[in-house]
């Protein structure tokens, strides 16, 4: 059995079948992911570790290390994110897994505080394995929109979706499908607005969503209105199985009878159905028995409600709760 951490060491066939193979999949899971964030280097640090068996590759972690703020704050806001959780072969020992996961752990101490795991699959028959390596399990919510056919998806959509849906197009809305790099802008301004007075947590920037335009992998569709974007989701894709949605937003409640944010995430479904993808992925609708304004909307797309949960392992306890007691200070003030 043998850990790897140079990725130029991991064989690429046999990562691209297990991408095909494995029933934890994802995007962001793959190569072209790693060199997304390598391509990036100011404000996420990429990592990839593998584990072989009998010369055979049994699982990947792809993720990054991120940083915000000043100097201060990028000290006690380093964590490692680890998005949709490791690619794991089926048949991937308990022993294999417990090495990967002590590896990732020992080779990102003093690099991060803390590892989370942001699964977008199901973990549950290696639940226990995560927690021997001192991965707790923190119950986190996500929608699985079935997108086998239009039908199926017109058949789910909830009856006040259609309805904003239909109103939205009838009073002037257009989906872009293919914005120019202009329109990307428009849009990022909008995100942008956002982030900063409602999310409160840093966005990437402008460069990063550049370069994501110009990938195969990933898709921008907007709504357009009177001649200006005014909302549109950025979605990435894995050929044959799902289509994620990364960011999304829109300028809703601003015009009459149009409802940006609706059509832009429908019109991202739309096109998983069109293309022969399985599932849609909402990537997230937080944590259960807390109110959650995203969650209500997300739910009347007709999706699954699933509850894939994260694992975090934290590396430095006492940086760990400085940290969340300060990015808390900072929300509430700003």
């Amino acid at each position: 059995m043998r850990i790897i951490d140079n990725i130029q060491e991991v064989n690429s066939l046999h990562w691209k079948l297990l991408l095909q193979t494995s029933k934890t999949r994802s995007f962001f899971q793959s190569r072209e992911c790693y060199d997304l964030y390598a391509a990036n280097p100011s404000f996420m640090q990429p990592f990839c570790f593998a584990v072989e068996d009998v010369g055979q590759l049994k699982g990947v972690i792809v993720g990054y290390i991120q940083r915000d703020g000043g100097r201060v704050k990028r000290y006690l806001s380093r964590r490692a994110i680890i998005n949709s959780g490791p690619l794991l072969a089926d048949d991937i020992s308990d022993e294999a897994l417990f090495m990967l996961l002590i590896e990732c752990r020992k080779r990102l101490q003093g690099k991060a505080i803390y590892v989370e795991c942001r699964n977008f699959e199901d973990y549950s028959q290696h639940k226990d394995v995560f927690e021997h390596c001192g991965f707790k399990y923190v119950p986190h919510l996500n929608f699985h929109i079935d997108t086998t056919s239009e039908e199926i998806v017109n058949r789910n959509l909830g009856k006040s979706r259609k309805r904003d849906i239909k109103t939205s197009f009838r009073d002037g809305a257009e989906i872009v499908e293919h914005p120019t790099i202009d329109e990307v802008r428009e849009f990022y301004a909008i995100l942008s607005d956002l982030y900063i007075h409602k999310v409160k947590t840093p966005l990437y920037p402008i460069s990063f969503f550049e370069r994501l335009y110009q990938q195969d992998y990933s898709k921008f569709l907007f709504v357009r209105l009177n001649g200006r974007i005014v909302g549109g989701t950025v979605c990435i894709c894995l050929s044959g199985y799902a289509v994620y949605e990364w960011f999304a937003c829109g300028e809703d409640g601003v015009h009459k009878n149009i409802y940006p944010s609706t059509v832009a995430t429908y019109a991202g479904i739309r096109y998983a159905a069109q293309n022969g993808f399985q599932h849609f992925d909402m990537m997230g609708a937080g944590k259960p028995n807390e109110g959650y304004g995203v969650r209500d909307f997300k739910a009347k797309f007709g999706g699954q409600l699933v509850e894939h949960g994260r694992f975090i392992n934290v590396i430095n306890p006492l940086l760990y709760i400085v940290g969340k007691l300060g990015v808390k200070l900072l929300k509430k003030f700003n």
